[in-house]
């Protein structure tokens, strides 16, 4: 049954982060290498629909500041394409897919955005940054499985999420950034800036 959200932002502050969100044919490579794994009966895997990679985590930051915080993400970039070849099961409990080493122009648009963050006071983590999807959590026990072939990913924009705090949507799109040669994208009619 499809879930029914609010489009209103809340007055309240919304927790958000910027994100690559995939495209069909990526989510479909992403489903087919999660299918692979053998999942405890404990493991929390996330929905196909909730697949992403985070660039930045904001947290709290108040409505009233969405127009200069896209303002200040709408930066030129060019299209490019990056590969997740491992599965991994990290601390805590969560089964990954990641790249070793992101993309030059990966890594490139994370410094840039993680500027445009910075000057405009918001918070930017200081650890190190490993590019990865996340398919389960509470998943100590899970076994990747067979090997499967490296998904590449094109990249063509990136998101600004609220992170809603619920089980349906759990994320909900604000503003989808294209890159420089991508097509303008549009949500319901209207432009997404």
């Amino acid at each position: 049954m499809p879930c029914t959200a609010n489009p209103y932002p809340s007055p309240r502050p919304l927790r958000l982060f910027v994100a690559l969100w995939p495209d069909e044919a990526t989510r479909a490579a992403l489903a087919a290498a999660a299918q692979r794994w053998c999942w405890p009966p404990q493991a929390r895997r996330y929905a196909p629909e909730d697949w992403h990679v985070t660039l930045h985590f904001l947290g709290p930051v108040a409505p009233e500041r969405l127009p200069e915080l896209t303002q200040a993400l709408a930066l030129p970039w060019t299209p490019f394409a990056w590969t997740l070849d491992q599965a991994r099961l990290w601390p805590h409990g969560l089964a990954v897919l990641v790249s070793p080493r992101p993309a030059p122009p990966l890594a490139a648009l994370h410094r840039r955005l993680g500027r445009a963050l910075r000057a405009l006071g918001l918070p930017v983590s200081a650890r190190p940054w490993q590019p990865h999807v996340t398919l389960a959590r509470h998943a100590a026990a899970a076994q990747p499985g067979a090997p499967s072939a490296p998904i590449r990913w094109p990249v063509e924009s990136f998101v600004l999420v609220h992170s809603t705090g619920q089980t349906c949507p759990r994320y909900r799109i604000l503003h989808r950034f294209a890159a420089a040669s991508s097509p303008a994208v549009k949500i319901g009619g209207n432009p997404i800036v």
